[in-house]
């Protein structure tokens, strides 16, 4: 599959301690779902057991993701279907998720409380 033949190339060149230990994650993540693929016995299967695979510790806080997740999912069982068409899909989905997950569980690690927040 091509997305996880650029996460590896991307996981070599990758200068950032954090992000290449997230992009490793997500390979181990995506060849999980590659074997998940193969062995479930629909497309909502599939999706229903590829959102508890670890996307987040303990899957505690992965309904966040949710909106960027199933359609990730989705495109990576059609993906796993064939086709350049199915790959490019998968590629924007990764992207659109990648984004999302960064925004949403990484952005409130980047904000500084000020004196008085408590709220």
């Amino acid at each position: 599959m091509r997305l996880i033949e650029q996460l590896e190339a991307a996981h070599a060149a990758e200068q950032s301690v954090f992000r290449a230990q997230l992009i490793k994650e997500d390979i181990a993540r995506l060849r999980t779902l590659a074997e998940l693929a193969a062995k479930a016995s629909s497309p909502e299967d599939f999706v229903r057991q590829g959102l508890l695979i670890g996307w987040t510790l303990g899957d505690a806080r992965t309904f966040e993701l949710r909106p960027a997740l199933v359609p990730l999912l989705m495109a990576f069982h059609a993906a796993g279907l064939g086709g350049e068409e199915a790959e490019a899909r998968l590629a924007s989905a990764w992207q659109a998720f990648d984004s999302f997950r960064m925004e949403r569980l990484v952005g409130c690690l980047s904000r500084v409380p000020r004196p008085g927040d408590r709220n």
